[in-house]
């Protein structure tokens, strides 16, 4: 069979489009992993066009792509995602190298191309493209209807629209035989899901259909916007022992002036009383955020302000990032990015340097704790795990050195994908150490 190779750039989200892909091409290809070095017959880029760093990122793998194929390494280059939906008219002339351009926002026209036809049958499989690994994200819903100044989300991805819950079910279902314990349900606003297909927010009744799925031990959120936030979730997390106390909510900021700016929908009274809540409703929940420094308006007394809320509320987990301005956004056409990079990197460096020390000293409160962790591998001599307080690949993790008197001579790779009951004996302001109990 030819062989086909797919890099994958940008979110999680994409990251799933290019295994539903792969489902659908499956029989017809020899699929070449990521990252190993052979030739193939044809080359797939998935691609990101969200921010600045992220284009620019999509271009030079591209680039460099184009680069092995002139050598002789690769026969066919295909580019998919959220770039060449972006900007699927310039791009052609700039990088004649490629021999197609598609989208984001299907799959079947990239599938055709490859000989295929779109199957309906395996709409809700997907080939994993780290087999082993115990956990997958659950992609419930595409596009976006907010129109938040800064993103581009909406003209790229296009307008809202949920996967029905019986089609995710079964997704589910497929994702627990192969072996994956935990779900971590995505999309752009998990809490707008169901709105076009039921005419109400559906995400409580999907967590709890989820969760009757066999195998499936936890499931977490992310991706949450803050507007109209609705509390059965919350209702939900604190009722149901398999959602993780764990919420995932980009708030961006806390000033009223900067939030009014970036057409949130809501100001800052609303997000302290969100926080509240939930912390009231999920006693110990675990909240990550992100924010955005530097945005234009953002003033000193806005950032101070900022800074101030960080320190009060004492997030566990916190992201940001500088302002990025992205053309065709409402942002880029009305508030000109005034604000020097210089006072944005300073503004990210001291807001980061804050949260390392509200990072830190939450993990040092949990030295002496006990707490149930899933495995996700073994490494250098350490079992690598997590509890439902980190989320993979963006917190941090916890480490427990494997010895064969500790767990009765297991062979320690088997024990990935089990769950352990460990007790924290270390921290740093990311990662934790652990003993087994």
């Amino acid at each position: 069979m030819p062989t086909l190779q797919v890099i994958t750039l940008g979110c999680s989200k994409n990251t799933v489009d290019t295994e539903h892909l792969l489902c659908q091409v499956a029989g017809s290809y020899e699929l070449v992993p990521e990252g190993e070095d052979r030739s193939v017959d044809v080359l797939l880029v998935n691609t990101c066009g969200f921010i600045g760093d992220a284009k620019e990122q999509s271009v030079q793998t591209i680039l460099a792509a184009a680069a092995r194929k002139k050598a002789g390494q690769v026969g066919r280059l295909l580019v998919f995602g959220c770039l060449s939906q972006r900007y699927g008219e310039e791009l052609p002339g700039l990088i004649p190298e490629v021999d197609g351009w598609f989208g984001a926002r299907t799959l079947d026209p990239l599938v055709e191309a490859l000989g295929c036809s779109p199957d309906k049958s395996r709409r809700n499989s997907r080939v994993l493209t780290s087999p082993g690994t115990p956990y997958a994200f659950l992609k419930i819903s595409e596009g976006c209807d907010r129109r938040c100044s800064y993103c581009a989300i909406p003209f790229i991805r296009g307008a809202h629209r949920s996967v029905p819950m019986e089609d995710l079910v079964e997704e589910a279902r497929e994702l627990a035989s192969k072996g994956v314990r935990e779900l971590i349900v995505i999309a752009q606003d998990t809490t707008y899901y169901g709105l076009d297909l039921y005419k109400k927010r559906m995400l409580a009744p999907l967590l709890r259909k989820l969760s009757e799925v066999e195998g499936i031990e936890w499931i977490r959120i992310h991706y949450s916007y803050p507007a109209d936030f609705p509390e059965d979730v919350l209702e939900e997390m604190a009722a149901n022992p398999k959602v993780c106390r764990y919420m995932d909510i980009p708030l961006q900021h806390i000033s009223d002036r900067v939030l009014s700016n970036m057409h949130r929908g809501v100001d800052g009274a609303w997000t302290r009383e969100l926080i509240r809540k939930m912390r009231e409703h999920v006693p110990g929940v675990v909240l990550r955020t992100t924010f955005i420094v530097g945005h234009p308006g953002e003033q000193h007394r806005d950032f101070m302000e900022l800074l101030d809320f960080v320190r009060e509320a004492r997030f566990q987990r916190m992201g940001a990032f500088t302002y990025s301005e992205e053309e065709g956004t409402f942002g880029a056409e009305h508030f000109p990015d005034t604000i020097a990079p210089r006072t944005k990197k300073n503004r990210l460096q001291t807001l980061m340097e804050l949260q390392r020390g509200i990072s830190l000293a939450y993990n040092e409160s949990r030295i002496g704790t006990e707490v149930r962790v899933l495995v996700d591998a073994f490494t250098d001599g350490f079992l690598v795990c997590r509890s439902e307080f980190e989320s993979p690949e963006v917190d941090g993790e916890i480490l427990v050195r494997y010895t064969e008197a500790a767990f009765d001579g297991v062979e320690p790779y088997s024990l990935v994908g089990e769950f352990l009951q460990v007790r924290i004996t270390a921290a740093d302001e990311y990662d934790l150490t652990a003993e087994v109990i």
